[in-house]
């Protein structure tokens, strides 16, 4: 039997997918980490963590690098700065990965989601995204997205994607908490 006190979610508790893992986190009894920052407006306020100028310095890289590793440019790249630090603290604390949002052709997400995907690539982490316009699942395996139904299997996990989150979005992280928790 699984002791849901022994799992943690990391999260950043905006609207939409994230605020939605963070509720399936709470009805499961599940530990829940929200990275925040001055000035960041979140839907959660369970496990607020408020990174410091400092903090958010350690998950810093290269706007350009963002934008090479996702094909697009930002051109607010101040304010989503801040955006790219809160995820690459997510993925640094979390283990496992699951994202909502649409996953492109050149095999990036859109979106800040983004970034948190590459960056469980360049861990080497569990990664796996819901397709919300395919409404399914994949999992990254060997290079390519493969069609799965995963499970959350480590104690550390993120929950990450869209603020547009589609009803076959929400019933995915829903399913995936059931298919995960209920029974253990």
């Amino acid at each position: 039997m699984k002791n849901f006190k022994e799992y943690t979610l990391y999260s950043g508790g905006h609207r939409g997918t994230e605020s939605e893992f963070g509720a399936q986190a709470e009805a499961f009894g599940i530990e829940e980490v929200n990275f925040s920052y001055e000035g960041h407006q979140m839907e959660r306020a369970r496990g607020i963590v408020v990174l410091s100028t400092k903090e958010l310095e350690r998950g810093d890289v290269s706007m350009e690098i963002v934008s090479k590793r996702l094909g697009r440019k930002y051109h607010q790249a101040e304010k989503i700065r801040m955006v790219i630090q809160s995820i690459f603290h997510m993925v640094n604390n979390g283990f496992q990965i699951f994202a909502i949002g649409w996953i492109q052709p050149d095999n990036t997400v859109k979106g800040g989601t983004g970034w948190g995907v590459e960056l469980g690539r360049l861990f080497n982490r569990p990664l796996s995204v819901f397709d919300q316009d395919k409404n399914r699942w994949f999992t990254w395996k060997d290079n390519s997205w493969v069609e799965d139904l995963p499970i959350i299997s480590n104690k550390t996990f993120v929950g990450t994607g869209t603020r547009e989150l589609t009803d076959g979005g929400r019933k995915a992280i829903i399913d995936l908490f059931k298919r995960s928790f209920d029974g253990n």
